[in-house]
């Protein structure tokens, strides 16, 4: 699978490593969710360290030009409720209104019977030093996961003049010929408050060779001039995780209005080719500087990277090679 060239790499890549100093974070830090402030890229890093069987928490970092990071050098959100047991792992970030808000994975035996991965949510203050948990926000009867938020209320499918909360988020065990869908798809939620999702729409499935065995969402959807732009994660049969593009309508993002037939960022280097898990970009974090977009993913599930392209670049590049 070729790399298509639309992104560049950080010639500073990776941009985060493990920091053997800290216990916390000696074995991996990856997966990381980012908001640009106007002055201050923020970043919350899946952490991994020594003496536990892979656990995950949360670290801090931030940067005033969007490439070199400095840490807060202590853990910023730890696994401490029963339904965050087993890790807390892939943050992501969105700002609705005046409030900024973090989902998560979770993993727990508490939720139901045997070990599931569910979604929680949780509110951030500015200073990304406080955190109030908001509980477990998908169904606790299925494994979901790639949960984030759009970063504004939209006219609601349901109840006509009103405005409601809207999320791309992935089960992994609600699919089968009764959804329309045979693999682990992207899916549209809305609700009337964050803290359910009760609406579900199928968006998006895999239709393409390098994203045959499943698809999720990658950081919040971003609104641009041309529709809210989605990034996301496709693995392939041979378990190969590469990013992909497609936009959908302002005002219904039900509407899929393009969508890039071959992937914008594929493990091709060393740092995104071998790791705790080989072959691995992973994106989570979006950031749109001065009409240029800052892509960081997860390298291998082992370090934090960054790639970067023009926006108008990338609109571009995704209707020139629209699948839809």
């Amino acid at each position: 699978m070729d790399d298509s060239g639309i992104l560049k790499r950080h010639p500073n890549n990776p941009i985060l490593a493990p920091n053997r100093n800290n216990w916390w974070e000696s074995q991996a830090v990856f997966n990381c969710a980012t908001f640009y402030d106007g002055n201050m890229v923020h970043m919350l890093y899946r952490a991994i360290g020594e003496y536990e069987n892979y656990v995950s928490r949360i670290g801090y970092a931030s940067s005033q030009d969007g490439y070199s990071f400095k840490r807060r050098n202590q853990i910023a959100f730890d696994p401490i409720l029963d339904y965050e047991q087993f890790g807390i792992e892939d943050p992501r970030l969105s700002k609705i209104e005046d409030k900024t808000y973090m989902t998560y994975v979770v993993l727990s035996e508490h939720v139901k019977a045997g070990p599931v991965v569910s979604t929680a949510l949780a509110a951030v203050t500015k200073d990304y030093s406080h955190f109030e948990r908001l509980g477990i926000i998908t169904s606790k009867e299925m494994d979901n996961k790639d949960v984030v938020l759009f970063p504004e209320k939209l006219p609601s499918k349901l109840n006509k003049g009103e405005k409601a909360y809207f999320s791309l988020h992935r089960p992994s065990s609600w699919i089968g010929q009764a959804y329309g869908v045979d693999s682990p798809s992207i899916w549209l939620g809305e609700s009337s408050q964050l803290t359910m999702v009760e609406e579900h729409t199928l968006l998006m499935k895999p239709e393409f060779q390098w994203e045959q065995l499943k698809i999720g969402a990658g950081p919040p959807p971003l609104k641009t001039k041309y529709g809210w732009l989605v990034i996301y994660h496709g693995v392939s049969a041979d378990r190969i995780y590469s990013a992909g593009a497609a936009i959908l309508d302002l005002n219904n993002p039900s509407k899929m209005v393009c969508r890039c037939n071959k992937p914008i960022l594929t493990p091709i280097t060393e740092y995104e080719k071998t790791g705790d898990v080989d072959n691995v970009v992973f994106p989570t974090g979006l950031c749109n500087i001065d009409g240029e977009l800052f892509l960081y993913y997860g390298g291998a599930d082992k370090v934090c990277c960054l790639a970067t392209v023009e926006l108008d670049d990338l609109i571009q590049h995704i209707f020139q090679n629209n699948g839809v």
